[in-house]
C-alpha cells in the first residue's frame, strides 16, 4: 500500500529546525521549529544571509567551506552531525547540532543546502558541568 507524503506538512510539524540555503548562502525555507529556535520569524529570515545565526568569529570558516561546497558539490561532513555555536535574535549563543544535505539541479551542480537542526545548549551546559565537576574530584584526589 501506497502513502502520499505531504511533505510541507512534515517540515512544518517536525520538532527539528529545518532550513535551506540556496548557492549564495541565503535562507529559502525555514520552519516553525526554526523560529522557535532562533528567535527569527520566517519572514524575518528568507532572503536573509546565513549570517543571521552565525556568531562573527565563525563566519569566515563557515563561508570558506560554503563556497568550496557550492563549487565541488561535496561536503565534507557527509551524515556527520556537527556541533557549533548560533546566535538568537536575542543576542545569546545556542549549542546546536545539525545534519546537512545538499539538493541538485539536474546538471548535478547544487541547489540547495538543508540542515535539520537540533538545540543542545541544555545539554552542552550539563557535559560542560560535570566536566568541571570531574575536572575539581581529580585534583582534589590528586592532592591527597
Amino acid at each position: 500500500m501506497s502513502t502520499t507524503i505531504d511533505f510541507q506538512a512534515l517540515v512544518t510539524s517536525v520538532g527539528d529546525g529545518v532550513m535551506a540555503s540556496d548557492a549564495q548562502g541565503l535562507i529559502t525555507l525555514w520552519n516553525p521549529a526554526c523560529e522557535r529556535m532562533f528567535g527569527f520569524t520566517e519572514a524575518d529570515a528568507l532572503g536573509k544571509s546565513l549570517d543571521l545565526i552565525i556568531p562573527q568569529r565563525q563566519q569566515k570558516p563557515h563561508w570558506d567551506g560554503y563556497h568550496k561546497t557550492m563549487e565541488t558539490g561535496k561536503t565534507k561532513y557527509g551524515n556527520d552531525v556537527l556541533r557549533v555555536p548560533a546566535v538568537h535574535k536575542d543576542g545569546h549563543t545556542l549549542s546546536i547540532a545539525f545534519t546537512v544535505s545538499m539538493l541538485h539541479n539536474p546538471d548535478g551542480s547544487v541547489s540547495a543546502i538543508v540542515a535539520v537542526i537540533r538545540d543542545e545548549s541544555v545539554k552542552f551546559a550539563e557535559e560542560r558541568a560535570l566536566k568541571k565537576r570531574v575536572n575539581e574530584l581529580e585534583m582534589q584526589l590528586a592532592a591527597k
